[in-house]
């Protein structure tokens, strides 16, 4: 397998890209590499900073924000702490889909362009993101790369899946991703065939970095055990897990299949990256991107160490401004500080929401994005619960809005058909809305097909997570 020497990607190919695309990642890059090292009071000044930077531009472009700002009696100048946030009042992912027009600065230099989340929460946001905030995820993943000492260029691995890696199959996109020495697997469809190719693939390239989804990393972890093989991974760290909570036991399953820590980090494609792991253990907020409150159902502040909801500004969010915007994801902000020095915040608990895998009718094992991306392209579809009762049997619970139509039944039938196999039988009921679980978490995809044997070690949710 060909590989692209480490410097040559990390001092030519990969800046070359990032200035084609008009991201400044890499200066980016060298502001956060000095300012980890700052104390907390000068952290939070340099978002204090950066703050009244985001009001200047929210008010000049965004006309939602500059009515919510004015009445709330806020300005760039007027803004003397991080606590005035708090006179703001917060927005939600309704706030931001119904005023979307109204939020986005189309000029932004360099661009906005548009996106949508993930949809794993079951209400799936249209949004618009700058060349700020792409520099800001990257760099900031660059960054806690080198805290375990993977460093820019050289070679990563990721079991991933998105419609773009999916569909798009051009010499164009894979000759990039090698240029910056990236192998992307497909999360989608982990059958055991693929699997042990998958496997074959790593050893080939021979990764410093393994990243994807916790449940399919921990699902090729199991796969590895039960052909009772141990992947031969000399250059191998660390193994990287985001996109939804890390269970103790698939972080253990992990680490013993691969032979390396397991590192997890928290985000969401509205925000962005937003937390990293340490070495130490500790997962540090990517503190010069953005401020997090956490808060009690009253919108008040909990005490540093107590359960409350993350409500996100994203600090380079100037194309589409998220400010105290509600995730929807509970966490526990750390009394302590980072134990290398750093003057970043620390994240003692994250509590996300969680998926399953989805089976397809022959036995392939799906990411449960797979059935969330045919749901998320359903226009009038507000919210949805998939659950997949069986491999012949799945359900959709339906939450319509202004522009459901009477075809969009046929669609989520069609799209899912298409995933999961023709002979599946899919009922669609409308629903006014979908209630949480019983444990208060909201679980949007649900599969209650067993994968056997050591493979449900890799889906249980039993032991509660970090």
């Amino acid at each position: 397998m060909i590989k692209i020497p480490a410097t040559l990607s990390r001092r030519v190919l990969y800046p070359l890209q990032e200035r084609v695309f008009n991201r400044p990642t890499f200066a980016y890059l060298a502001e956060l590499e000095q300012s980890q090292w700052l104390s907390r009071t000068e952290v939070e000044a340099l978002q204090l900073e950066k703050l009244r930077r985001l009001f200047q531009v929210a008010h000049a472009h965004s006309p939602w924000h500059r009515q919510r700002l004015e009445a709330a009696g806020l300005s760039a100048q007027s803004l003397s702490s991080l606590s005035d946030l708090g006179r703001l009042p917060r927005m939600d992912k309704r706030d931001a889909a119904a005023h979307r027009e109204e939020l986005v600065w189309k000029d932004v230099p360099g661009g906005a362009y548009r996106y949508n989340t993930g949809g794993s929460s079951g209400s799936p946001l249209i949004f618009h993101f700058g060349r700020e905030r792409q520099a800001s995820d990257a760099a900031g993943r660059m960054r806690a790369r080198r805290w375990w000492g993977v460093e820019v260029g050289e070679p990563e691995a990721y079991l991933w899946g998105a419609p773009v890696e999916l569909n798009k199959t051009d010499l164009v996109k894979t000759v990039r991703d090698r240029l910056i020495n990236q192998l992307v697997l497909n999360a989608f469809a982990m059958t055991p065939v693929r699997m042990d190719a998958y496997l074959d693939a790593l050893e080939a390239f021979q990764p410093q970095c393994l990243y994807g989804y916790a449940s399919s990393l921990a699902l090729l972890a199991a796969h590895a055990q039960e052909r009772d093989r141990r992947p031969r991974l000399d250059t191998l760290k660390v193994v990287c897990t985001t996109g939804e909570p890390l269970y103790p036991h698939q972080r253990e399953l992990i680490a013993t299949a691969f032979g390396v820590p397991v590192a997890n980090e928290f985000g969401s494609r509205d925000i962005g990256f937003t937390a990293h792991e340490t070495p130490q253990g500790q997962v540090l907020l990517l503190s010069e991107s953005l401020i997090l409150e956490v808060l009690d159902e009253a919108g008040n502040a909990v005490a540093p160490g107590e359960m409350g909801e993350a409500v996100m500004t994203g600090l380079c969010s100037q194309a589409q401004p998220f400010i105290r915007y509600r995730t929807g994801d509970m966490v526990r902000i750390s009394p302590e500080a980072d134990r290398a020095g750093r003057g970043l915040h620390a994240l003692a608990e994250v509590v996300g929401r969680s998926t399953d895998f989805l089976v397809h009718e022959d036995g392939t094992i799906m990411h449960a994005l797979a059935g969330i991306y045919v749901l998320r392209a359903i226009e009038g579809l507000a919210e949805f619960k998939l659950i997949q009762h069986s491999l012949q049997d799945v359900e959709v619970l339906a939450v319509p809005d202004a522009r459901w139509h009477d075809h969009a039944v046929l669609s989520i039938k069609a799209g899912l058909h298409q995933r999961l196999g023709e002979s599946v039988r899919i009922t669609v009921r409308v629903v006014e809305r979908i209630p949480p679980e019983a444990s208060g978490k909201h679980r949007y995809v649900v599969s209650h097909v067993r994968l056997g044997g050591e493979l449900d070690r890799a889906t249980g949710d039993n032991h509660g997570y970090r």
